[in-house]
């Protein structure tokens, strides 16, 4: 009897180790291809400070839609904190209800992206500041009457020269970008419970969770949607394996091509970032599906050519909830008051 107890709780020790040596490889696995969102901003390029006078002169510039030439659209109209970053729309609508041509991505960690916009023709988030605010369907402004209208208001102006020190016309369109550009940044969502597991916590992640994770590496998703925002670190061409129908990868759009104009960069697009994804539907550069399952299907046949299991879907759909983090907690500014020198607003 004592030999069969003893036998009994050997081989239960064999499983439990087994169990645990591949827990551990799997954490160890993740822990090489994957980090956690930090805490705080990094580092941003070119060698751009971030201050708190930034910050919150770019949270103004953020919030204010008096940066479009309508007066109805601010940078969170189409990437609202409150939504995970996003305006949950197809494509976006801009002045005059004009839509725009692509899904307006997240803002939410978009300062871990290596470029910006889906054909990263912006290389740091200033530079992508600078683009809504000029184009047509969208805030449909120019540099010039953005920096009358900054200048008509005397708390901008004090603000501007507190941001900017030492500097001679603190308030110019460059300056604008690069507050927002600090504002954003701060834009991070931590904490999610994939950011507890890959710190350690085992318990993070339910079984059914960390199957979805296993498939996500084995199958081939981590080899594009990598890094701390799995994702938005470089590009790829949507029909790898098979093309999508061209309601999803419409013929017209041809992505990075439109950049480089080199023939190797057609319908090659960023590598969407795949952090709070649950939070940002409807997904692709078209906006064209609203269902994740969907979404998961649809990269798995056209990017590695396989097909999923229902089972397989499903599981790796619950790793992906599992990269919901802390949303930013920003509490909406007051803005300074427009005076008579203010440029009226334009809605036509």
């Amino acid at each position: 009897m004592k030999k069969r107890v003893l036998y009994l709780a050997l081989a239960m020790s064999a499983v439990y180790s087994s169990t645990s040596f591949a827990e551990d490889t799997l954490m160890e696995q993740a822990q090489s291809q994957f980090k956690p969102i930090p805490n705080s901003p990094p580092a941003l390029r070119n060698g751009k400070t971030i201050t708190p006078e930034k910050i919150e002169l770019g949270k103004w510039l953020y919030f204010d839609p008096r940066l479009s030439k309508s007066w109805l659209i601010s940078c969170n109209t189409c990437h609202s904190i409150g939504l995970g970053g996003v305006d949950l729309e197809q494509t976006s609508i801009g002045h005059g209800w004009a839509k725009g041509p692509r899904n307006a991505p997240t803002v939410l960690n978009s300062v871990l992206n290596a470029t910006q916009f889906w054909d990263g023709r912006a290389k740091d988030l200033a530079a992508q500041a600078q683009g809504p605010v000029q184009a047509g369907v969208e805030m449909n402004n120019t540099p010039a009457r953005v920096e009358r209208t900054l200048r008509s208001m005397p708390a901008y102006v004090e603000s501007f020269k507190i941001a900017f020190p030492g500097e001679n016309n603190p308030v110019n369109f460059d300056n604008m970008a690069k507050a927002i550009e600090a504002f954003e940044a701060t834009l991070l969502t931590p904490n999610a419970p994939f950011d507890q597991y890959l710190k350690g916590d085992n318990s993070a992640l339910t079984d059914n969770e960390k199957s979805g994770l296993k498939l996500f590496m084995d199958k081939g998703c981590s080899s594009c949607h990598n890094g701390a925002n799995l994702g938005g670190d470089s590009y790829r061409i949507f029909g790898v394996a098979e093309k999508p129908s061209n309601k999803i990868l419409p013929e017209k759009d041809k992505g990075r091509f439109n950049v480089t104009k080199k023939s190797e960069d057609e319908y090659a697009f960023r590598v969407s970032p795949l952090r709070n994804i649950a939070l940002t539907p409807p997904y692709f550069h078209s906006g064209q599906v609203w269902d994740l399952k969907e979404a998961v299907d649809i990269m798995a046949t056209t990017q590695l050519g396989i097909h999923l299991t229902d089972k397989e879907n499903t599981s790796i759909v619950a790793f992906l909830k599992t990269l919901t983090g802390d949303q930013p907690k920003v509490e909406y500014p007051t803005l300074p008051p427009q005076t008579k020198g203010t440029p009226l607003p334009i809605t036509n």
